[in-house]
């Protein structure tokens, strides 16, 4: 006695969980606030989120850090942006660039990333900041939220910046 089955062929794409966007929100503006006092102010044009609670910002992200008065102190944007839930930690990518107002230093960097425990930004790329007429070009930097306080690694090229030159 033989048995012949027939068993339909199933497409095993089917069976994957999906892993894209389950929300997307446009002009996104959210302040964050500790004790009564705004603390950082996020924008971004699109936000997108993920099942495990991630987000990316496909448009671009800005953040600005506001003092104890609610004075801007820093500044930071990116073409991109990604919020990584597990860890609290956001990473901007593209173009990205940090101003602190009040020592007017400026960083640019193809990435960085921001903690908001530890109230540190960071990264392993390549950074040019500009502090009053210096040029410092080097690969990884450390610093404080506020971009106050760095430290910046493997340090070439820095110079004096020429009148003019200034963007």
């Amino acid at each position: 006695m033989f048995l012949y089955g027939c068993e339909e062929e199933i497409d095993s794409s089917l069976l994957e969980p999906y892993l894209g966007p389950i929300k997307v929100a446009l002009d996104i503006d959210l302040y964050h606030s500790d004790s009564a006092i705004v603390r950082t102010h996020l924008k971004a044009p699109k936000q997108v989120e993920f099942d495990v609670g991630d987000f990316e910002f496909p448009e671009g992200i800005d953040i600005t850090f506001f003092d104890e008065e609610g004075n801007i102190t820093t500044t930071m944007r990116a073409d991109k942006g990604f919020y990584i839930k597990k860890d609290n930690l956001y990473r901007g990518e593209g173009d990205v660039r940090v101003h602190n107002l009040e020592k007017d230093q400026k960083l640019s960097s193809e990435e960085l990333f921001w903690d908001p425990n530890a109230k540190k930004i960071y990264t392993d790329k390549f950074v040019t900041i500009e502090e009053r007429e210096t040029l410092f070009n080097g690969t990884g930097m450390e610093a404080d939220e506020s971009f106050s306080e760095y430290k910046l690694f493997k340090v070439t090229n820095s110079r004096t910046i020429l009148p003019g030159e200034n963007n």
